[in-house]
């Protein structure tokens, strides 16, 4: 006489609809009375046998749902739509672009509890033929973060992804930095367009692109403050950027500079051609206090101050825009300063790092041997005719 099956053994029929062998297994009954009931299928014995063990190896494990059919798009579209809660917008975008182009045709039709180190590690490596090491971090860091959000909802038991190691990309584009005869080509070249006072400040002051796009007037003092004691000279007041908050990058990054001359005499333009553009704008004008706006007083974004910037650059001798950015009038700045003999420390301070070591780092190729800051340096380099 046959044995009787003991409860939770299960069963195996097959299921003609779906032309597949279908194992079960009865668990008891959940708070509200129902039979919990748990399955797997394939298209044979073994194989549904062997389904069903892993939905219940995962039920014993504490997974509440068996995700059978999760994928990694389903992890990353839900980190993207959840996981980024008071994220910087612009950092959220960035994500969701990298994640899209791609985390999710590489990798996301992989179902997550199948996703394994070596697939990552393949995928990493491919990646790592176009791309450079910085975004290759920040991939990882995408299908990292994604899968840590999905095993956190018992989505899969652990996270593969913080196994592998990022690889060495491709080399980034190395930053440059203008020379003299190159600066006085762009600022001459670069009169009369709307970025012409913006590129002065930049190159003249080493201002970070973030800190000049949320610059606003009443931190200019193009007269300076004579009653004060000491009287202090012409200055811009560098305490916010365009960052999450509106502050600086780093506590040293607030600092105050004293402004050269051609600067004073292109923020005064500047004011005047602002002053024209809100009469023609009119009603459209939309006053946020800021020195450097779009035509209607609104924020620029930083494809808004590159694309302007290269037109202003069309046409320049010696100079290629499309090789050239905003942030390289900074570089340019230290540059300029170091070949002029300036200590490091004067220029680390100038550009609002927390110290000489940063500066080395990020600037090593614009930084000469030094003797002897700046808006008297630069005063000197591209002085004005009294």
């Amino acid at each position: 006489m046959a044995k009787r099956r003991s409860r939770g053994d299960g069963g195996l029929h097959w299921d003609e609809s779906r032309q597949r062998w279908i194992a079960t297994a009865n668990l008891g009954f959940d708070p509200s009375g129902k039979r919990i009931v748990k399955r797997g299928s394939g298209k044979t014995k073994t194989e549904a046998k062997n389904k069903l063990k892993e939905v219940l190896r995962d039920h014993e494990d504490g997974l509440a749902i068996a995700p059978t059919n999760y994928t990694v798009k389903d992890a990353v579209t839900d980190w993207l739509a959840y996981g980024l809660v008071g994220i910087d917008p612009s950092t959220a975008e960035t994500c969701a672009t990298l994640s899209r182009t791609h985390v999710i045709p590489s990798l996301g039709a992989r179902k997550l509890r199948d996703l394994s180190a070596e697939d990552v590690d393949r995928w990493l490596a491919i990646k790592a033929k176009t791309l450079s090491t910085r975004t290759l971090q920040a991939l990882h860091s995408c299908l990292n973060r994604s899968v840590k959000r999905a095993m956190a909802r018992d989505k899969v038991k652990r996270n593969v992804v913080e196994l592998c190691s990022v690889p060495q990309g491709q080399a980034g584009r190395p930053s440059k930095a203008l020379t003299f005869v190159q600066a006085e080509a762009v600022l001459k070249g670069a009169e009369g367009t709307s970025m012409y006072a913006y590129i002065v400040v930049a190159l003249l002051t080493g201002a970070r692109t973030e800190e000049l796009r949320a610059l606003t007037w009443d931190h200019v003092f193009l007269q300076g403050i004579p009653a004060a004691d000491p009287p202090q000279p012409p200055h811009i007041a560098v305490w916010r950027s365009v960052r999450r908050g509106g502050d600086t990058k780093t506590r040293k990054s607030r600092r105050t500079l004293a402004l050269p001359a051609r600067c004073v005499e292109a923020l005064w333009q500047q004011f005047e051609d602002q002053g024209w553009d809100r009469l023609a704008a009119d009603e459209k004008w939309e006053e946020h206090g800021l020195v450097f706006s779009s035509a209607v007083g609104r924020p620029l974004d930083a494809a808004n101050v590159r694309r302007a910037f290269r037109q202003a650059l069309n046409g320049v001798d010696g100079i290629n825009a499309d090789e050239w950015t905003p942030r390289e009038l900074r570089h340019s700045f230290v540059s300029l300063l170091s070949d002029r003999g300036v200590p490091l420390e004067v220029i680390s301070r100038l550009v609002g790092h927390s110290g000489t070591a940063v500066t080395e780092e990020v600037y090593r190729k614009q930084i000469r041997p030094v003797i002897q800051t700046g808006a008297v340096v630069m005063d000197g380099i591209f002085g004005v005719d009294p």
